[in-house]
C-alpha cells in the first residue's frame, strides 16, 4: 500500500465528488430490489444499493433515496404515500432483470409489467413480492428522516419475511445458496468471493487481556 494519500475536505465539495467518493469507498454494499404501489395500482420495482438493516427488535431495514432535482422518485412517492413496501434480495441470477429496473420508467409505467417479472401477494402489505427473489421482506414505513438537502432515509418495520427453501433451513440463511449480488462504484457489481469464518467471540484472546497485567 502506497504511504501517499489525497486529503480532500468535505467542505465545499459538490455533490457529484461526494455521490462518487462514497459509492466507491463504502464497498460493497447490498442490494435492496424494492416493490411499491402507487396509488393508481401501478406496480413500481427498483434498485437501491444505500440500504441496510439497522435494528432487529422489532427487525427494521432503512433505504436511502435521493430526490432528482428536488422531485421524489417513484419508489419515494408511493412509501410516502401507502406506507408500504417489499425489500426483495437481488441475487446473481436475477440481476440483469435487477439491472434493467434500474433505468427511468415513465412513473405511470409498472417495470415489472414492463419487463415480464413474475409477482407474488404478499400477506400484510398491498406491494407484491418478486417470485424470481429467494428472500421477500413485507415493511411498513417507521420513520422518515430526512438527511441533507438532497436525501430522505426511509425506515421500515418488516412484518413478514419470505424465504426460499433453496436457502433457509429453518433456522440460517445459506449466503453461498443465496448468492447475493453487491454494488460497487460506478457501473460495477461483485458476487461473493472467498468467504472467510472466525469463531465469535465473547472476550478479548488472552494475548490482549493479560497485556497489561503484572508479571
Amino acid at each position: 500500500m502506497s504511504d501517499r494519500f489525497t486529503t480532500i475536505t468535505a467542505d465545499g465539495m459538490d455533490t457529484a465528488t461526494a455521490y462518487r467518493l462514497l459509492c466507491g469507498v463504502v464497498v460493497p454494499r447490498p442490494v435492496a430490489w424494492i416493490t411499491t404501489m402507487g396509488a393508481d395500482g401501478v406496480v413500481n420495482a427498483a434498485p437501491f444499493s444505500s440500504y441496510n438493516y439497522v435494528a432487529h427488535s422489532p427487525p427494521m431495514l432503512a433505504v436511502n433515496i435521493g430526490s432528482r432535482n428536488g422531485t421524489l422518485k417513484d419508489t419515494a412517492r408511493n412509501i410516502v404515500h401507502s406506507g408500504e413496501f417489499v425489500v426483495n434480495v437481488a441475487t446473481e441470477s436475477n440481476m440483469e432483470l435487477m439491472h434493467q429496473t434500474s433505468a427511468e420508467f415513465a412513473s405511470d409505467t409498472s417495470e415489472a409489467q414492463a419487463l415480464d417479472i413474475a409477482l407474488l401477494p404478499s400477506t400484510l402489505v398491498r406491494p407484491p413480492r418478486i417470485a424470481i427473489s429467494p428472500v421477500q421482506m413485507e415493511c411498513k414505513l417507521h420513520q422518515a428522516v430526512q438527511l441533507g438537502r438532497l436525501n430522505t432515509l426511509y425506515i421500515g418495520e418488516v412484518v413478514a419475511f419470505h424465504l426460499s427453501d433453496a436457502v433457509y433451513d429453518g433456522r440460517h440463511v445459506d449466503s453461498t445458496r443465496l448468492r447475493p449480488i453487491a454494488r460497487l462504484g460506478g457501473p460495477h457489481y461483485a458476487a461473493l468471493g472467498e468467504i472467510f469464518t472466525r469463531p465469535i467471540l465473547q472476550t478479548p484472546p488472552a494475548s490482549v487481556a493479560n497485556a497489561g497485567s503484572e508479571p
